[in-house]
C-alpha cells in the first residue's frame, strides 16, 4: 500500500499480516494498533510527546533488574494489572489481586502454626483460615505462599538488612485445609516512586501509598492457582488503593485479643504474654 493516510493506517496494519499468523496473534496486535492509533488522532500527539513516551520507556527499561520491574510497577499504577485480574477472577472464589512487582521465588517450608515475625519488632498477629472450594469443602494438601512488609515497609527484596526470604513462606495444609501462622502486622507503605513511574504519579496529581496487606498465591491439584492480597479494614489508605488492588471480599479485620489468650499448638504458644490480633481469613478457589 503506497497510499498510506492517517485514517487508514490501521486497516493498513493490519493488511500485512501473513496468512499463517495465528488468530489470536492477529486479534491482539490488530486491537493494539486500533486503539493506539485511536489515542493518537484523539489527542493529536506530536512528536515531542510521542518522544517523551519513548524516553519513558527508556528509562523504565534502564531502572528495571531482577529486584524492581519498573514495567510492571507501570502496569500496577494505570490499572491495567487490576483489569486483567478482574477479567479473569471467577465469581464463586476469592478474588485475585495483583501479584506485584516484589515476590521472592522458592522460598522456604512454614508448617502450619508456624511463625514469620521472628525477632522484628511489632504487634503480634495470627493470621489463619481455610483454604475450600467454592462449596465450602476443604482442600487437602493445598499450599500457600506467603510474603508481606517488614515493619519498616520494605519487601526483603527492597532491603539489604533484610535476609531475602524475610516474612516469606511456603505452607502446605493438612487435610482440614487450614492454614496458620503469626506475623507481625503488615504497614501501609509507598511503590517505588523515584523513576518514571513516580514521574507518572506526580505529574498526575497522585500519591504513591498501597494500603496495608498480605500477599498469598494458593494452588491445588485440579483447581485453579489464585494470585491475591487481603486488606484490614482500618488502613487509611483502603479506598485509594495506588494500584487498585482492593476488592470488597478482600477486606477484613484484624480483632485484638486480650493479653494470656494467645492459643495453644503454634510456634509462638506460651511466648505472647501481651495483646495481639487476630484474623480468621477464608480462601476459595475455583476448580481448574
Amino acid at each position: 500500500m503506497r497510499t498510506v493516510t492517517k485514517d487508514n493506517i490501521t486497516e493498513v496494519f493490519t493488511g500485512y499480516f501473513g496468512e499463517d499468523t495465528d488468530p489470536r496473534v492477529r486479534e491482539v496486535l490488530g486491537a493494539l494498533a486500533r486503539h493506539i492509533h485511536d489515542f493518537a488522532r484523539e489527542v493529536n500527539l506530536t512528536h515531542e510527546e510521542w518522544r517523551k513516551g519513548l524516553e519513558f520507556l527508556e528509562w523504565a527499561g534502564r531502572i528495571t533488574t531482577p529486584e524492581r520491574n519498573e514495567f510492571v510497577l507501570l502496569s500496577d499504577v494505570l490499572g491495567l494489572s487490576s483489569l486483567v485480574d478482574m477479567l479473569h477472577s471467577v465469581p464463586e472464589a476469592t478474588s485475585s489481586s495483583v501479584l506485584g512487582p516484589f515476590h521472592v521465588s522458592n522460598p522456604p517450608p512454614l508448617p502450619v502454626g508456624g511463625d514469620l515475625k521472628r525477632d522484628f519488632e511489632g504487634e503480634v498477629l495470627l493470621v489463619e483460615g481455610v483454604i475450600q472450594d467454592t462449596g465450602g469443602t476443604p482442600i487437602p494438601g493445598a499450599q500457600i505462599d506467603v510474603w508481606q512488609t517488614a515493619p519498616n515497609g520494605l519487601y526483603s527484596s527492597q532491603d539489604p538488612d533484610q535476609d531475602i526470604y524475610s516474612f516469606h513462606a511456603l505452607m502446605t495444609v493438612g487435610e482440614d485445609g487450614r492454614y496458620a501462622f503469626t506475623t507481625v502486622r503488615p504497614v501501609s507503605y509507598t511503590v517505588p516512586s523515584n523513576g518514571p513511574v513516580g514521574g507518572i504519579l506526580e505529574a498526575a496529581g497522585r500519591h504513591p501509598w498501597r494500603p496495608s496487606h498480605l500477599h498469598f498465591i494458593v494452588s491445588a491439584e485440579g483447581f485453579q492457582s489464585l494470585v491475591t492480597e487481603v486488606f484490614p479494614d482500618d488502613d487509611p489508605y483502603l479506598d485509594e488503593d495506588t494500584v487498585f488492588g482492593v476488592r470488597d471480599d478482600l477486606v477484613m479485620t484484624y480483632v485484638d485479643q486480650p493479653a494470656g489468650s494467645f492459643p495453644e499448638g503454634l510456634a509462638l504458644s506460651g511466648q505472647v504474654p501481651g495483646p495481639y490480633a487476630r484474623v480468621d481469613f477464608d480462601l476459595v478457589l475455583a476448580s481448574a
